[in-house]
């Protein structure tokens, strides 16, 4: 099964972008950040792993306390460091399972740490969604309904997107649905003459 991974920064649309591509070629997509949160809540080790890193305080009734997590992690580099060690190579061996039970043409990897993560190398082709920093700030905070500050301290602990453009296999930028669409459609062609 063929692999393509989408990812870009916060509020890039890198969402906007996969939901196209599956819209067109009837690939399903591995979110591996919603998987991520998913896994955190269930896999006993993570739990217990998240526990010794954050403290009791990081679940909440046995809910994973996103607030208090991101409020500690995204603040300092070393525990956001351990939290990834603890969380990625689990999430790995979920999306490996899933993509062999999958039928289509391919399947869509969605990740945002996707370059600094063990994720590396588990696709045939990497695909940066980018747009202007002013327009992925401005959908940032409306989507997640928090500041500025937050937003850009977020940005700050991400891999700089000219980075990961120079990392990726294909670079796309999201300026307008419609030209996404236009981009699906050459990213998927692309993936099916691989």
């Amino acid at each position: 099964m063929k692999r393509v991974a989408v990812t870009g920064g916060i509020g890039s649309g890198k969402s906007t972008f996969c939901g196209l591509l599956a819209e067109l070629s009837g690939a399903k997509v591995y979110d591996s950040d919603q998987r991520a949160k998913e896994l955190m809540n269930s896999h006993p080790q993570i739990v217990t792993d998240v526990i010794g890193i954050f403290g009791p305080e990081a679940y909440a009734n046995g809910v994973l306390n996103r607030a208090h997590i991101a409020s500690r992690a995204f603040g300092d580099k070393q525990l956001l460091g351990r939290l990834n060690e603890a969380v990625h190579p689990r999430v790995v061996a979920d999306f490996e399972e899933w993509a062999e039970s999958q039928t289509g043409p391919y399947v869509i990897l969605e990740s945002a740490l996707l370059f600094t993560s063990p994720l590396v190398g588990h696709y045939d082709l990497s695909v940066v969604v980018d747009a202007p920093l002013e327009v992925r700030i401005q959908r940032a905070m409306g989507r997640d309904g928090v500041g500025r500050e937050q937003i850009e301290a977020r940005m700050r602990n991400q891999m700089q997107p000219s980075e990961m453009s120079r990392r990726a296999d294909r670079t796309v930028v999201a300026d307008g649905v419609e030209s996404l669409r236009v981009q699906a459609a050459e990213i998927d062609q692309l993936i099916r003459r691989m």
